[in-house]
């Protein structure tokens, strides 16, 4: 359900903004949209499992949270944001 550290580094590298950067917004989203596709295959198979989902839930709004602030901010680095990670809004 959780990604690995590998995985977390690649997503770091991946949507850095600076050298160094591991807490700017698009870096939280990359790991949270990351996060959020494990949780999804999981309840594909453990469809009862209502504790996780409860976690799910509070990512996807953590998440929009987040897109929302940097839409707020920047309307173009949002824009491409979504369409690198491929989530609909």
């Amino acid at each position: 359900m959780s990604i690995t550290a590998e995985r977390k580094l690649a997503l770091i590298e991946e949507y850095k903004t600076v050298e160094g950067d591991t807490g700017s917004p698009e870096v939280q989203v990359a790991i949270l949209t990351e996060r959020i596709s494990n949780l999804t295959e999981h309840f594909k198979s453990h469809k009862k499992d209502n504790h996780s989902r409860r976690g799910l839930l509070k990512m996807v709004s953590q998440r929009r949270k987040l897109l929302d602030y940097i839409k707020e901010r920047d309307h173009p680095r949002y824009a491409t944001l979504i369409q690198r990670l491929g989530i609909r809004k």
